[in-house]
């Protein structure tokens, strides 16, 4: 079976990187005589980039009217996507286009709908590699993502795979995770870490701390989105019941002991303790209402605004 293949890169302050990776691209589409689109997403960059991807031949540039993140900018090129496999790359040269080939050929060998690339060696600094295995542990941890290496760009999703995500934020790290509840099948092959040529990494401190904030959120949609509600029932039943045990210790021990229940201590905790619980469980209700509105929206929301879309 002839296949189309849709490759698509976020771009964010990437000159001097955009016309070598161009290059390797254009060239492995006429060694492998795929039938492929290229798409390039302008998120926002303040460098020169734009200029760049616009002197490039035979190309689709997105420009995003800001930057919005790698999360966004994948979501817009995979809605223009037309393949039939989608192949994203990152825009700073670091994935290898050569390595496409084994991507595909583990897609096809195991019929699996998304292959990701495994970086096991690789070239990033020790910090960026630190917060990576810290990272790493969060997610085994909270969302069971056994993948080795989720922050690898370098991917083949089927056209059903890519086009079923709705991503934004730092939510990149976990499209997988996110492939996997949805029920598509994933696989790994080992894949080239190449040293970055021109500009910096865009990962740091600040970005560990957001893509956290993301799993926290990716964690409680995966497990609540549909009952939001249970999760505060949960802790509100537990406080109720502790408040209660505590009123009965404060009345047991007026009645024994005929100690003053303003002044007990038991009996201002577990009067907090219910009134805590009452407030969680409507908290709880009015969580459950908003999700229902926001799953019944949010597809009718614009998440991010394109400028110009311009196809060499």
């Amino acid at each position: 079976m002839k296949y189309t293949y849709s490759f698509v890169v976020p771009i964010h302050n990437e000159a001097g990187n955009i016309v070598p990776l161009d290059t390797e691209i254009k060239k492995l589409i006429a060694t492998e005589g795929y039938e492929a689109e290229v798409i390039y997403i302008n998120d926002g960059s303040t460098d020169t980039s734009l200029q760049e991807l616009r002197s490039l031949q035979a190309v689709t540039v997105i420009d995003l009217n800001r930057n919005y993140g790698q999360a966004t900018a994948l979501d817009a090129g995979f809605k223009a996507s037309t393949g039939d496999i989608v192949v994203s790359l990152d825009g700073d040269g670091q994935n290898d286009p050569a390595d496409v080939p084994k991507l595909l050929h583990k897609m096809q060998e195991c019929g699996v709908d998304v292959v990701t690339g495994w970086r096991k060696v690789r070239k990033d600094k020790g910090r960026i590699k630190v917060l990576t295995r810290i990272g790493r542990m969060l997610r085994r941890a909270m969302i069971q993502d056994t993948v080795h290496d989720t922050g690898c760009t370098l991917r083949a999703y089927t056209r059903t795979a890519a086009k079923s995500l709705d991503i934004q934020g730092e939510m990149h790290r976990y499209i997988l995770a996110l492939l996997y509840w949805k029920g598509f099948t994933i696989d790994e092959v080992v894949v080239s870490d190449r040293a970055r040529v021109h500009g910096k990494s865009k990962y740091g401190m600040s970005k560990a701390i957001r893509g956290f904030i993301d799993l926290m959120y990716i964690w409680f949609l995966h497990k609540y989105s549909q009952r939001p509600l249970h999760i505060f029932g949960y802790v509100s039943v537990t406080i109720f019941t502790i408040g209660a045990l505590l009123l009965a210790y404060a009345g047991y021990q007026k009645i024994l002991f005929d100690l003053s229940i303003n002044r007990s201590g038991h009996f201002l905790l577990g009067s907090f303790s219910l009134l805590t619980s009452v407030v969680l469980f409507s908290f709880g209700i009015v969580i459950d209402l908003l999700m229902k509105i926001h799953l019944n929206t949010s597809a009718q929301e614009n998440r991010y605004y394109i400028r110009t879309t311009t196809r060499g």
